[in-house]
């Protein structure tokens, strides 16, 4: 059975940091585009980053280069986002999502709010 789980969502201070973690299993996250998007509440859902099954490269919105880092455990079969110097626009549900061909999967979503 396919699954994404999302974790390490929560509140904190602008400023400050959170590590959202995305286990997957039924499948192995290295053979996939992994990918995290965000929705904010009455916006769209929109890519933060993304890293290739094939060589790893990554990428990100422009809101979040260098502040945001994208990576896989491959032993954990995990994808991790290290979001650094958080502010109020980066509220949102994060959402982990792996895509390879006509294979597309979603997990449920984590919560970060970034409130003083």
């Amino acid at each position: 059975q396919v699954q994404l789980v999302e974790s390490g969502g929560g509140w904190v201070q602008p400023g400050g940091s959170l590590r959202l973690s995305c286990a997957a299993s039924g499948f192995t996250c290295r053979s996939y585009t992994m990918n995290w998007y965000r929705q904010a509440p009455g916006k769209e859902r929109e890519l933060v980053a993304s890293i290739t099954r094939t060589g790893g490269s990554t990428n990100y919105a422009d809101s979040v280069k260098g502040r945001f880092t994208i990576s896989r455990d491959n032993v954990e079969n995990t994808v991790l986002l290290q979001m650094n110097s958080l502010n109020s626009e980066d509220t949102a549900v994060y959402y982990c999502h792996a895509n390879k061909f006509v294979n597309d999967y979603w997990g449920q979503g984590t919560q970060v709010t970034v409130s003083s």
